[in-house]
């Protein structure tokens, strides 16, 4: 039997090669899914530093607790939500919290706004919202989490939960609503 080479290897060949301690299975499954869990990380941190670290942790817990996946649903929903908890631990334990700041006058962006936004940028106004709203905004916009899983995870109220969102989305809003605005004046 020919062993498949790594990189084209189905994922569950290279968890099986994992369990047996196979580090150039663990590189490849590393390199398979770093690409959108590092993204995943730049959407909860706002230094890439940060979030490089925070992927190198969430890998070690994936490679750490490998044996106990199961195979109910993908391996790659299964690293996706250790990377998510990885980064909320980062941001409690940096004491970065919700934040409880009023917004007044937010503009209401239209379709066509969002459709002039590039994925770059639109990340780019996601990792600028504080870190509170940030976090909240991600975990349930993003990661479909409900508020009283939020509440929970991040040692908040449900209210604080869909306060913090609701005011990412105004402040969202009005950034993109700016973006347009500079954005027109760019073109004349």
């Amino acid at each position: 039997m020919q062993i498949p080479m790594y990189q084209t290897a189905p994922v569950d060949y290279l968890v099986q090669q994992c369990l047996r301690q196979d580090a150039r299975a663990q590189r490849a499954l590393y390199e398979r899914f770093s690409p959108k869990m590092y993204a995943l990380c730049l959407r909860y941190l706002k230094e890439s530093d940060d979030a490089q670290d925070v992927l190198l942790k969430a890998f070690t817990k994936v490679f750490e607790h490998l044996p106990r996946f199961k195979g109910e649903g993908s391996l790659e929903g299964w690293v996706r939500r250790i990377v998510v908890n990885e980064a909320l631990m980062f941001l409690r334990k940096h004491k970065l919290r919700p934040l409880n700041v009023e917004l007044e006058g937010a503009a209401v962006a239209s379709v066509e706004q969002y459709s002039q936004l590039e994925t770059d940028d639109l990340l780019r106004l996601v990792q600028a919202l504080p870190e509170g709203y940030r976090t909240v905004f991600n975990l349930h916009a993003i990661e479909g989490y409900a508020h009283a899983e939020i509440a929970e995870q991040l040692g908040i109220s449900e209210g604080t939960s869909k306060s913090q969102l609701s005011r990412a989305k105004e402040l969202l809003r009005q950034r993109i609503t700016d973006y347009d605005r500079g954005y027109r004046d760019q073109l004349g």
